[in-house]
Formats: structure tokens, C-alpha cells, sequence
């Protein structure tokens, strides 16, 4: 009787686990990968220049409404505090969120973008070129640092210098705010004083009165007593 060859099922089922075991390392992988990327996303967002949306959402200054849109999109959904383990995901995600404000207001974009203009056209003229000159340039690629790392530098500067500008104007009109309000409250303190003397005065007036009849009955009996002095 020929030699008969072990069961299929107990050889076929090893390899179906081990498929399984590489398919859930491969599952986990991939989600402590996910979560280190959400972290590494989140710390950029941390760091990145506060003034500067552009630097915030992490897009470049040309980009159209519809890509900022949709690169926060992305980015909001990628950092969510329900998804991110990072503990500082919220204080980025509402970053996140007032950069996108900012850049979707035409008028504080067109803010910005002065700025960054004005930063633009000061690097080009350190580098002896036309302010005309596009990012396409031969003569701008290959700097070191590259132009748009130069751009950002720049506009840093004149941003920070601009916000220092506006708190000092601030501070000033603070100031200016309160001196206005100290010199209202002295004027409503000396209409105070000036009501309270006219009441007081007023109140005083029946006796004022009643002061002045007696002085003067006082008076005229001084005088008829000597003038009957001086006839006797």
C-alpha cells in the first residue's frame, strides 16, 4: 500500500498565519509612522513664523485662494487634536486656523504681500538686478542661500519691525486714551465739586439770611442807644 502524503490543511495554515502576523506588523508600522508625522507636522507648525501665514500653512506666497484652502484642508485634517497624540495639536490646529483667516481676508493678504514685496524688490537690489525680475531668472537659481530662503529672512525682518511699528502705536494711543480719560474724570470731578458748593450754599441760605437780620437788628439797637446816650 503506497506511503500516503500528510494532510494539505495543517501545511497551508502556517503560511496563512504568517501572512496575517506581516499584514498586522505592516498595519502598526504604518500607524506609528502616521502618528510620528503628525507630531513632526505639528512642530513645524510651532515654530513656524507667527506673522507670516504663508509660513504658518507652509505655502508659497503665489499660491491662488483655492490652494491655501486646500493645503489647510489637508493640514487641519492631518494635525486634528482627535487624531494627533501630540499634546500641544490644539495650540497648533487654532495656528493653523488663524493663518487660513488671515490669508482668506483680501485685505490683510494685501497687507502681507506689501511687505513681502517690499522685501522682494530690497534683495533683488543687494544683488544688482531690476526689481522686474521674476523667480524664473537664471540669475536667481543657485544662490546660497536660494532666493526664496532670502525672501523669508527679509520679509521676517520687515514684519517684525512692522509689528513693533503697530504695538508701539498701540501703546501710544493707550497712553493718549488715557490721558484723555484722566483729564474727563478730573473736569467731571471739578462739575462735582463746583454742584456740591452751589447745593451748600443753597442750603445755607435761610441761615445766611437769618445771620444778616440779626446783625442788622443788633446794628440799628447799637445806634438808638447812643443816640439816647448822646441826648442824655
Amino acid at each position: 500500500m503506497p506511503e500516503q502524503l500528510p494532510a494539505s490543511t495543517s501545511t497551508s495554515k502556517a503560511p496563512a498565519k504568517n501572512d496575517t502576523t506581516d499584514v498586522d506588523i505592516e498595519k502598526l508600522l504604518s500607524r506609528e509612522a502616521s502618528a510620528f508625522q503628525r507630531e513632526v507636522e505639528v512642530e513645524r507648525i510651532l515654530k513656524a513664523f507667527k506673522l507670516n501665514p504663508y509660513d504658518v500653512i507652509d505655502v508659497d506666497e503665489t499660491a491662488t485662494p483655492e490652494e491655501v484652502k486646500k493645503k489647510y484642508k489637508q493640514t487641519s485634517l492631518f494635525i486634528h487634536p482627535d487624531k494627533c497624540p501630540h499634546e500641544r495639536a490644539p495650540e497648533a490646529f487654532d495656528l493653523l486656523k488663524k493663518a487660513e483667516l488671515e490669508l482668506s481676508d483680501k485685505a490683510k493678504r494685501e497687507e502681507l504681500d506689501a511687505v513681502i514685496n517690499q522685501a522682494r524688490n530690497l534683495i533683488l537690489k543687494s544683488l544688482d538686478l531690476p526689481v522686474t525680475t521674476p523667480p524664473s531668472d537664471p540669475k536667481l537659481q543657485g544662490l546660497s542661500p536660494s532666493f526664496k530662503v532670502m525672501l523669508r529672512a527679509k520679509s521676517k525682518e520687515l514684519l517684525i519691525e512692522e509689528e513693533l511699528r503697530r504695538r508701539k502705536a498701540i501703546k501710544l494711543n493707550l497712553a493718549n486714551e488715557g490721558l484723555e480719560a484722566r483729564k474727563k474724570e478730573e473736569e467731571v470731578a471739578s462739575k462735582k465739586r463746583k454742584a456740591e458748593e452751589e447745593q451748600a450754599w443753597e442750603a445755607n441760605r435761610d441761615q445766611r439770611i437769618d445771620s444778616w437780620r440779626s446783625f442788622s437788628n443788633n446794628s440799628s439797637k447799637k445806634k438808638k442807644k447812643q443816640k439816647i446816650a448822646i441826648l442824655g
